[in-house]
């Protein structure tokens, strides 16, 4: 597996995800309706998360959703539905930091690629692990690790075939 950049753009609006696409970014990640850390932002759902996705992929851009936060159980039902429609948009990626609920959408939507957050804290080769055995395909890692700590979590996910992503670039998403 070769190490790849790729350019990951924040998308709050939809005038956002128009200007990642003029920018020629390779992907966007961007806040569903609900159950997410980009609360503020704008925030897609329905047929406007439908036409981002479209417009992403028809310039060969990927779109990663957020669903970025701890769900209780008396949220399940309704994360589940918003997940549905994350489903039925065509995005590529979903973005979570709850562990339990990601195994809802392993079930739910088995084609979605799940990356695990930087809320999920990931800052170790056995943090690593768990992800891999988890089935998640790629872990954001936490920005506070070391040139060090991130070369040897990088040597293991590449060998268990997890993509790494990380911030370079300010303290907030």
């Amino acid at each position: 597996m070769k190490n790849k950049v790729e350019i990951l753009a924040p998308a709050g609006s939809y005038e956002s995800v128009v200007a990642a696409v003029r920018c020629k970014a390779d992907a966007v990640y961007m806040g569903a309706k609900a159950f997410n850390a980009r609360i503020k932002a704008d925030n897609f759902e329905g047929n406007l998360l439908k036409e981002a996705v479209e417009l992403c992929h028809s310039h060969k851009m990927k779109v990663h959703v957020t669903m970025n936060t701890l769900i209780s159980d008396g949220e399940i039902s309704a994360a589940l539905d918003v997940l549905k429609e994350v489903c039925a948009s065509g995005a590529d990626a979903i973005i979570l930091q709850d562990a339990g609920f990601a195994g809802l959408v392993r079930m739910a939507c088995p084609e979605l690629e799940r990356h695990a957050s930087t809320q999920m804290s990931v800052q170790t080769v056995a943090g690593v692990r768990l992800l891999e055995k988890m089935g998640f395909d790629r872990v954001v890692v936490s920005r506070e690790m070391s040139r060090e700590e991130l070369s040897a979590l990088c040597i293991e996910a590449k060998r268990l075939k997890l993509e790494v992503e990380v911030f370079v670039h300010g303290a907030l998403c």
